[in-house]
């Protein structure tokens, strides 16, 4: 009986044991998640931006954000991939070397308040020299990283533990970086990265995050060349509201957001030293976002008057970057502005035009009138104007301190200056014929989303044009000359076999660069073909097809002409909802 009784304690034991040694071995091999929160091409945004909507940004904000987040997801990794100083070409709100200097320190100060735990050297940290750059690296409690510019206190990688799991965070100073760096001597930056992240590795990094303003494609090539890099955070964007990208093979680009206007925030599942899975997010700064009370402590009130805002008032910078700047306000000048718009337009949007001119003119009155009204009307016979939406400045623009920048995007007519529509955009052909139903489409077979926007558009069935323009003899297209002969036999293709054309042109659109254009002509003589498309019968083809291109002066794509009166555009592709909503408005 005792041993009976033994044998089932003893088993009861041993079940536990290997229960034990089961759940051990489980966790181990589960996955484990890290967040990383970065910026990049910030350039010592201290303020909210000066645009016409989503007036976003500024670090009092993102260190408000940033509090939030590290509640939310405590461990999280705040990263900043460079361009972090003000100055340089790529700096809209540069001044002079002394006021940058300014904006710089106080940048810097807040990166640090802030507990960034690393940032990358790249090409605008050496905007001042050198000899600053090292003293500020000297002087300030930031983690600066670059695997190939020597100095002292600039690490070439460093070590985090996230969660368990080992991050290696390795830097990189792109090439042009040593136009600016007074004669110190950039490493190969290839070479540099790859024994950073060789010596990461030893110290038993489990993923890899690179930080790197290098060109886009220079870093997809260099997550090719260098085995490990698991995470490129690239700054290499100079363009508002870049998004993050997908994988490209093994290697997770993200891309900061410009200026600093949102946060970027990337959660990270890793499992057997991999990333398994990714959640991106660019999180605006906006104005439900308080001001941090620290990190205002530390700002002065303006550098320029463009910091000093207040609707319907000028302001002025009283002691530009000082401790005691502050910002007087006066009422502004009303300036008269008449918008005349259509109600049956649904592309016809205004607020971005009036926004921004708000933000020029602090005196800005609009007056809206809408088409086909008989004051309406009379404005655009005794104008000229040939499309919608329309803006009309009074005189009173003159006095304006903003007048000179705006001049250039006006023309004088009698009493008003009438917005170029190159400025304020067309949506509405006046004088053209509605056909209620119809679509065209101005596309280019080289744009790397047409295979998707042809998959949506299939079933709306639109004409399609193809955006090649004519020049002397012949013609031309964004691509040169190989995109002149896709659309040649493109248009050869539309006329002999039309119920083929939509087929040709998907085919094409998925491996645009191939030479071999038969393997999407199946079923058609290929003879016929090139004999129309090296002919004058292509030639005039091709110039029938681009006639309305040159009327509405469409130049870009995707763009869509609805009804023969209405036009919009499209970044990339839109989804068969979201054009139809449009189509059925």
């Amino acid at each position: 009986m005792k041993n009976k009784i033994f044998f089932k304690v003893t088993g009861v034991i041993l079940f536990v044991i290997a229960g034990c040694a089961f759940r051990l071995v489980t966790y181990a091999s589960s996955a484990k998640e890290i967040t990383l929160l970065y910026t990049g091409d910030t350039h010592a945004m201290l303020y909210t931006c000066s645009c016409p909507v989503e007036k976003d940004g500024g670090i009092a904000r993102r260190a408000t954000l940033l509090k939030e987040l590290r509640k939310k997801y405590p461990g999280a990794l705040v990263l900043d991939s460079g361009s972090f100083f003000a100055g340089g070409a790529k700096d809209e709100y540069s001044q002079n070397t002394e006021a940058d200097k300014k904006r710089a320190a106080i940048n810097l100060k807040a990166m640090e308040l802030m507990k960034y735990d690393a940032a990358a050297v790249s090409v605008d940290e050496f905007n001042f020299g050198s000899g600053y750059l090292k003293e500020a690296v000297d002087s300030s409690s930031l983690n600066f990283l670059s695997a190939n510019f020597m100095a002292k206190k600039v690490k070439p990688y460093l070590i985090k533990d996230v969660s368990g799991v080992k991050v290696g965070i390795v830097g990189v100073t792109p090439p042009a970086a040593g136009k600016k760096a007074e004669g110190e001597q950039l490493l190969d930056y290839k070479e540099s990265v790859a024994g950073a992240v060789t010596e990461a590795r030893k110290d038993n990094a489990q993923i890899i995050v690179l930080l790197s303003q290098l060109p886009d494609q220079v870093n997809k090539q260099l997550s090719t060349d260098v085995t490990g890099i698991d995470v490129i955070i690239s700054g290499y964007s100079g363009a508002e509201g870049e998004s993050s990208e997908k994988p490209s093979g093994q290697t997770l680009i993200l891309k900061p957001a410009w200026q600093g206007r949102k946060l970027g925030k990337a959660i990270l599942n890793i499992k057997e030293n991999k990333i398994t899975a990714s959640k991106i997010e660019d999180i605006r700064l906006s104005d439900k976002i308080s001001d941090d009370p620290e990190i205002a402590a530390i700002l002065p009130r303006c550098f320029q008057d463009s910091d000093c805002k207040k609707e319907g008032m000028i302001g002025l910078c009283q002691n530009p970057g000082a401790n005691d700047s502050t910002c007087l306000f006066s009422e502004a000048h009303k300036v008269p502005v008449t918008v005349i718009t259509s109600k049956d337009c649904f592309t016809c949007d205004t607020q971005i035009i009036t926004k921004a001119l708000t933000n020029q003119i602090p005196g800005f009155t609009p007056t809206y009138l809408y088409y086909p009204d008989k004051e309406a009307q009379k404005l655009i016979q005794d104008f000229n104007i040939k499309g919608l939406p329309a803006y009309l400045l009074g005189r009173e623009v003159e006095k304006e301190k903003s007048f000179n920048n705006l001049k250039g995007n006006m023309e004088l007519k009698g009493d008003y200056y009438l917005l170029k529509p190159q400025v304020s955009g067309m949506s509405f052909f006046l004088g053209r014929n509605k056909t209620k139903g119809s679509l065209d489409v101005f596309i280019s077979l080289f744009d790397p989303e047409v295979k998707k926007l042809l998959d949506v558009l299939k079933d709306f069935n639109p004409k399609v044009h193809l955006l090649a323009i004519s020049k002397d003899d012949g013609f031309d297209a964004p691509k040169g000359s190989i995109e002149v002969e896709e659309d040649l036999r493109g248009v050869c293709v539309q006329k002999y076999y039309p119920d083929k054309f939509w087929d040709y042109i998907s085919c094409r659109a998925s491996k645009i660069y191939s030479t071999w254009w038969e393997d999407c002509a199946a079923g058609m003589d290929e003879g016929k073909i090139k004999a129309c498309a090296r002919g004058q019968e292509g030639k005039e083809l091709l110039n029938a097809n681009i006639t309305l291109n040159k009327e509405l002066e469409i130049m870009l794509g995707p763009t869509y002409l609805m009804d023969n009166q209405e036009v919009f555009a499209s970044k990339g592709a839109p989804s068969k909802e979201e054009l139809k909503k449009i189509l059925k408005r």
